[in-house]
């Protein structure tokens, strides 16, 4: 498995952060889990991710409503916040396997041990910790795909 960690100072660091690696993803079928307690900056590093990707909005994380799709010229992004699931068998239930099956589909999914067996195997796994004065973020690759993305960071 190869890795790659990151020192961030503050939100923007996080954002930044976010739209280099979304930039990264770009033109390929991924799935992205993002792991770390509450508070880390999951869904600030997707806002940067979705950025990346030409989204100029508010990202909100979809806790209650699991899921909030964005689409885009040549792409889509699924963001998945499984942190209130209460059952994963509702994964199974909303379909879960269908957003996992276009060719240009980047899923990204905050609290994915909450529904791993549902899950498919993630391309990379970002893992965010609290650091003094702000964040380390590791950026893992489980595949090849993943490995490419990693491959392309200029950090």
């Amino acid at each position: 498995m190869i890795s790659l960690s990151q020192q961030l100072i503050g939100e923007e660091a996080m954002v930044a952060f976010g739209v280099v690696l979304g930039k990264a993803c770009q033109q390929k079928k991924l799935v992205v889990f993002l792991e770390g307690d509450l508070g880390m900056g999951k869904t600030t590093l997707s806002r940067g991710i979705l950025q990346s990707y030409g989204h100029q909005h508010a990202v909100k994380s979809p806790t209650y409503t699991l899921v909030e799709p964005y689409e885009f010229n040549d792409a889509q992004v699924y963001h998945f916040d499984l942190y209130r699931l209460g059952d994963p068998q509702e994964l199974e239930y909303m379909g879960i396997r269908d957003y996992f099956a276009d060719d240009k589909t980047l899923c990204l999914v905050e609290w994915p041990e909450k529904g791993r067996m549902f899950l498919p195997t993630a391309d990379l796994v970002i893992r965010i910790n609290v650091i003094t004065g702000g964040r380390e973020v590791t950026v893992s690759a489980n595949t090849s795909a993943g490995e490419g993305v990693l491959g392309q960071l200029h950090l």
